[in-house]
């Protein structure tokens, strides 16, 4: 799907940068998630900064993941 993330890296503390298969790109603040469930061991930076991409989406070893829509919608562009 054209939001699928093709690309992640961590640029800030608990802030990504994406890049999108249709080349949208741009900044996501996770910050607003981070005092909910299993998004709480994001606190962790070390633990942040494993982040992934499987199947389209941001992933962390725990089982953690942000929907690519969601991502796609709440990117600020760069």
């Amino acid at each position: 799907m054209y939001w699928d993330v093709k690309q992640v890296e961590v640029k800030d503390v608990h802030k990504l940068f994406v890049i999108f298969e249709d080349g949208k790109a741009g900044m996501f603040n996770l910050s607003p998630y981070l005092d909910f469930g299993v998004f709480k061991e994001l606190q962790n930076n070390a633990y942040f900064k494993q982040v992934s991409i499987e199947h389209g989406a941001v992933t962390w070893p725990h089982g953690q993941d942000i929907a690519p829509e969601t991502l796609y919608a709440e990117t600020i562009n760069q």
